[in-house]
């Protein structure tokens, strides 16, 4: 760690995550609440419940994401599509949008370009691709990488939390591929403040994850309750 990153204030890389199909209302509303209290970059939710943390953070410094195309990627483009257009339509100015695996493995380049760039297009909104970058090899996350960046997404990011938690040289990897142009968004398996030093040091310029309280304490102290 330098100097600087023992200082740095995390809160404004955190997308506030709440992706448990389990969560209710209640859970929206705490997690809404959370991230304006300590300066969230925003509060990740499913579609169903983009209305309600919409309504919750209405004026507010977070933003509402959500996850498109979750957890598979597999639904078809015109599913994807529609649930996006839905989406922003009921508040979500971050759409957080799962590749089709099956067409990255088997390099069907077209297909991939023209699902995503559509809704980069429609949508009008920040779009982050979700690669699952522990299911590809360095080759395949460089061509699918390109493809996402010049589809028009603002953000790569690197996992679902579905296979496996992200690691620090998927960051480092998609920090080169990015050169600067855009975001990179490292998802899944941050569970303490040294992590996401590690993680924001590589070149990461947000954070998903539902361990949020836990990133802003000092390691092995547990979170503030209140």
């Amino acid at each position: 760690m330098t100097p600087e990153t023992i200082d740095l204030d995390i809160a404004p890389f955190i997308d506030h995550s709440l992706l448990n199909p389990g969560a209710g209302d209640e859970l929206v509303r705490k997690w809404c609440t959370e991230a304006e209290r300590f300066g969230f970059a925003s509060v990740c939710v499913y579609p169903s419940r983009v209305f309600l943390a919409r309504e919750c953070l209405q004026g507010k410094a977070p933003t509402v994401s959500t996850v498109i195309g979750f957890p598979s990627g597999a639904t078809t483009s015109a599913s994807k599509l529609y649930e996006a257009l839905d989406a922003v339509e009921q508040g979500a100015s971050e759409l957080d949008v799962v590749l089709n695996l099956g067409w990255i493995k088997e390099q069907k380049t077209n297909l991939i370009y023209n699902e995503i760039a559509k809704i980069c297009d429609e949508s009008n909104v920040t779009v982050k691709a979700i690669l699952e970058t522990n299911l590809l090899t360095p080759d395949e996350l460089e061509l699918v990488s390109a493809i996402a960046i010049d589809a028009g997404v603002q953000c790569l990011q690197t996992c679902t939390g579905w296979n496996g938690g992200v690691q620090v040289e998927h960051i480092r990897q998609l920090k080169e591929i990015a050169k600067g142009q855009i975001a990179i968004k490292a998802a899944a398996g941050i569970r303490s403040r040294s992590d996401a030093i590690a993680l924001i040091e590589a070149g990461a310029t947000r954070l998903g994850t539902s361990y949020s309280l836990q990133l802003l304490q000092p390691d092995n102290e547990p979170e503030d309750p209140t």
